[in-house]
C-alpha cells in the first residue's frame, strides 16, 4: 500500500497539471490534494502507529469508524431495549417525562416476558385510585440521636460534583430540587455557590479527601465543617465510604482542572494535584466510624448524618452494624450503592467486576440491619439506574425507604449518552467545564424539566402502588415483586430474598447464610481478624 499511494500520489498531481491546462480552476484542487499528499508522507514515515505506516493515508478510516461507531450504533441500530449503559426505552421516557410529552407506550411491552429476570409487581382486584389526598410521599430521616430530622422525598437527586457536572448543571439541578421539593446530593467535590444559590435542599457529602472541610494537610477540620454544615440549605450529611462505580478505588482532581474557583470551594491549593485516598483518615475502625457520625451531627447542630456505601465485603457491613449495637450510635441513613453505579470515570475493571450490584446489596443491607433490630431507627436510600417508577417500586419492596437517581437525572437535563464524560466535551454542556458548551444549557429551562421528570416518575410510581391495593411506599415488601427464574418458574421477591425476624443475628437464631460473616465480623476493625471458611465439618477458622 505504501508503494501504491506514492504512484496514487504522483498520478494524481500529474492529473491535474494536465487538466489544469484546459480548465484553469482545476489548480484549486491542489488545496485538498496536496494536503492530504503530506499527510500521507508523514504517515509513513511516522512510528507510531504501523497501521498508518503500511497504509498511509487510508488508514485513518479506521479512526473515524471508531469515532462514529457509538452514535451510528445508538441512533440507526439500536433496539429500544439493548441499549447500554442505558437503553433506548427507558432514555425515552425520561426525555418524555421531563419534557411533559406523551409517555405512554402503545402496541403492548417491548420487553420479552418470557426471559429469565423479567419481574413484575402483582396488581390487586381491589386497586386503588392515587389521588392527590393520599398520604404525601415523604420519608422522615432522623434516629434518636438527631435533632433535625428531616422530611425526604423517595425520589432525589444522586452525588454529582461541581467539576465533574457544569456550573449551569448544578444550578439547573438545584433549582429543579427546589422547585420539586426534593434533596440534591452536592457529591463529594463540596458546597459551591452553584448548589446554594437557588436554594434547594442539599444533602452535603463528605468524601476521602474531606473537600470543603480540610485542613492543608487534606485531614478533616471541624471549624470549616461546622461553618458549612449549619447553612439553612445543608439538610443532611452523608460521610461517603464507596461508590458503586469504583469502590475501594480514591480519586485524582488534575492539576489543569484545580481551577482557582474549584480550590476555593474545595479548601485546596489551586493549580496542583489533590488525591482523594481510597479510604478515611478521620476514622480506622468501626466503633471510631460511629463516634465520627456523632461527632459531625453535634457539629452540624443535629441534623441527620449519614455513610454512602457499595458492599464488597459482608463480614465489613455487619461489623459497622456490631459497632453501632456496641456504641449505641447509628447514623440516620445508609446509602447503598450498587456495583453497576456510573462516574464521569473510572477504570474498566472496576466499572465491571467490583462491587455488588445494587438489587443484592440493598436486600443485605436491609437483612443486616433487621437482624440486628436497627432497621426502624436507620433509613435506607437505593441509588444505582432509578429511571421509573418501577424502579422505585422494586427497591422500596425489597428493603429501600428511598431512591437516588443521578444518571436519570442528567438526562432530564438534556444529557444525550455520549458516553463523553471524561474529557470535557460534553456536548450538551452537563459534564463540561468548557464555558462554550456550558453556555447551551439554559437553566431555567432544564430545571423545570429535572422537577417535571421527578413529579411524573413519583407520580407513576404511586400509581403502581395504587394497582396493588396500596396507599404508601411503606406498605410495599418483597411479597408483591415476582420475578422469572426459569422458562417453566416463577419467584416472589420474598421466596428469592428470604425476611429476616428483627433481632435473630442478635438471638444466636440468624439463617446460615450470614454466620460466616458474623464470625468474621468485629466492631473494632474493619477487616476480619480472622477468615472463617465453610467445611464439611462446619465452619473453621483458618490460619492468618
Amino acid at each position: 500500500m505504501r508503494r501504491l499511494f506514492i504512484v496514487m500520489s504522483v498520478a494524481t498531481l500529474l492529473l491535474t497539471i494536465l487538466l489544469s491546462l484546459r480548465w484553469p480552476w482545476i489548480w484549486w484542487t491542489l488545496v485538498i490534494i496536496v494536503p492530504l499528499i503530506l499527510r500521507g508522507i508523514y504517515d509513513m514515515f511516522q512510528t507510531r502507529h504501523s497501521l498508518l505506516r503500511n497504509y498511509p493515508l487510508i488508514a485513518h478510516a479506521r479512526w473515524l469508524m471508531e469515532f462514529i461507531r457509538p452514535y451510528v450504533r445508538q441512533y440507526l441500530f439500536e433496539s429500544e431495549t439493548d441499549g447500554t449503559p442505558i437503553n433506548r426505552m427507558f432514555r425515552s421516557v425520561i426525555y418524555q417525562r421531563s419534557k411533559g410529552s406523551l409517555d405512554t407506550n402503545p402496541y403492548g411491552t417491548k420487553l420479552d416476558t418470557a426471559r429469565v429476570g423479567y419481574e413484575w409487581i402483582g396488581h390487586s382486584i381491589a386497586a386503588r385510585h392515587h389521588a392527590p389526598q393520599d398520604p404525601q410521599t415523604k420519608i422522615s430521616i432522623g434516629g434518636p440521636h438527631c435533632n433535625q430530622p428531616y422530611q425526604a422525598s423517595i425520589f432525589n437527586i444522586s452525588a454529582m460534583s461541581f467539576g465533574a457536572l457544569s456550573n449551569n448543571a448544578i444550578l439547573a439541578l438545584n433549582k429543579g430540587a427546589a422547585l420539586g421539593g426534593f434533596y440534591h446530593n452536592t457529591g463529594e467535590g463540596s458546597v459551591s455557590d452553584y448548589h446554594l444559590k437557588y436554594g434547594g435542599d442539599l444533602v452535603w457529602q463528605i468524601g476521602t479527601g474531606y473537600f470543603g472541610c480540610r485542613d492543608e494537610h487534606g485531614n478533616f477540620d471541624a471549624a470549616s465543617f461546622e461553618q458549612v454544615a449549619t447553612k439553612p440549605s445543608i439538610k443532611m450529611i452523608e460521610i461517603k465510604l464507596s461508590q458503586g462505580a469504583k469502590p475501594g478505588h480514591g480519586g485524582i482532581l488534575p492539576a489543569d482542572k484545580n481551577t482557582a474557583e474549584i480550590a476555593r470551594i474545595r479548601l485546596v491549593q489551586a493549580g496542583t494535584r489533590v488525591d482523594s485516598p481510597p479510604a478515611h483518615s478521620a476514622f480506622a475502625t468501626p466503633l471510631e466510624m460511629m463516634q465520627f457520625v456523632q461527632h459531625l451531627r453535634q457539629l452540624s447542630g443535629g441534623k441527620p448524618v449519614g455513610i454512602k456505601l457499595a458492599i464488597g465485603r459482608a463480614s465489613e457491613f455487619v461489623a459497622i452494624c456490631k459497632a453501632m449495637i456496641e456504641t449505641g450510635l447509628t447514623p440516620d441513613f445508609i446509602t447503598v450503592d450498587g456495583g453497576e453505579g456510573g462516574t464521569g470515570a473510572a477504570p474498566l475493571e472496576f466499572s465491571n467486576s467490583v462491587g455488588m450490584p445494587l438489587r443484592e446489596a440493598l436486600a443485605f443491607v436491609c437483612d443486616v440491619l433487621t437482624g440486628f433490630d436497627l432497621k426502624q431507627q436507620v433509613k435506607v436510600i437505593a441509588s444505582g439506574k432509578v429511571f421509573t417508577g418501577f424502579h422505585l417500586v422494586k427497591n422500596l419492596a425489597l428493603g429501600a425507604d428511598i431512591c437516588n437517581s443521578a444518571r436519570g437525572m442528567m438526562m432530564a437535563l438534556g444529557c444525550v449518552q455520549s458516553l463523553v464524560c471524561n474529557t470535557n466535551r460534553c456536548p450538551t454542556g452537563v459534564a463540561t467545564q468548557n464555558p462554550t458548551l456550558t453556555r447551551g444549557l439554559v437553566v431555567p429551562d432544564k430545571a423545570s424539566r429535572v422537577a417535571r421528570f421527578h413529579q411524573e416518575t413519583v407520580r407513576a410510581c404511586m400509581e403502581i402502588i395504587a394497582s396493588a391495593g396500596l396507599k404508601h411506599t411503606s406498605e410495599l415488601n418483597r411479597s408483591h415483586i415476582f420475578r422469572r427464574i426459569s422458562e417453566t418458574e416463577v419467584r416472589r421477591f420474598d421466596e428469592i430474598y428470604t425476611n429476616l425476624e428483627p433481632g435473630c443475628l442478635l438471638n444466636g437464631k440468624s439463617p446460615v447464610k450470614f454466620a460466616q460473616a458474623l464470625h468474621e465480623a468485629s466492631a473494632d476493625s474493619f477487616a476480619p481478624k480472622r477468615y472463617i471458611a465453610e467445611t464439611k465439618q462446619g465452619l473453621k477458622a483458618l490460619e492468618s
